[in-house]
């Protein structure tokens, strides 16, 4: 099972909407399928242009490690190398920053990842797991371990 172009619409749809009505700065919102392929992306008026590029490395690196954003910042936290690797191994395509989300269905079966930049990561992680919960799917950030 993926994430279909309908609901990696909505997730996008209703990620910016959430930044726009907290007053985030300008985001960009990646939705990734389950084996690290573009699904969708929009980056709102005024987001730099390296933001595509870091939203879908937030997304990458959930699913290459299949780990949750929190549990590779921890990893990365005790051991650096660890990272450096990665990132080397991945050609630089992920980050450890949150704003990464892996996304399941009702069923718990994995069926993408959702990145967002564009204001302090925790206000990301927020905006994708609003996006996420729009198109009726579970976010899985670590916090709820």
């Amino acid at each position: 099972m993926t994430i279909t172009l309908e609901q990696a619409r909505t997730i996008v749809d209703a990620a910016l909407a959430h930044g726009t009505e907290a007053g985030f700065k300008p985001l960009t919102v990646a939705v990734l399928d389950p084996g690290g392929a573009l699904v969708a992306l929009a980056r709102q008026d005024g987001s730099g242009f390296l933001r595509p590029d870091l939203a879908t490395a937030k997304a990458y690196g959930v699913l290459a490690l299949g780990m949750t954003n929190r549990a590779i910042s921890a990893r990365v936290a005790d051991d650096s190398d660890f990272f450096t690797t990665l990132a080397a191994l991945t050609g630089g395509r992920m980050v450890s920053a949150p704003g990464g989300v892996v996304v399941h269905d009702e069923g718990g079966t994995l069926v993408g990842a959702v990145g967002v930049t564009g204001d302090a990561s925790p206000n990301d992680e927020a905006a994708a797991l609003a996006g996420i919960a729009a198109a009726g799917l579970v976010g899985r950030t670590g916090a709820e371990d």
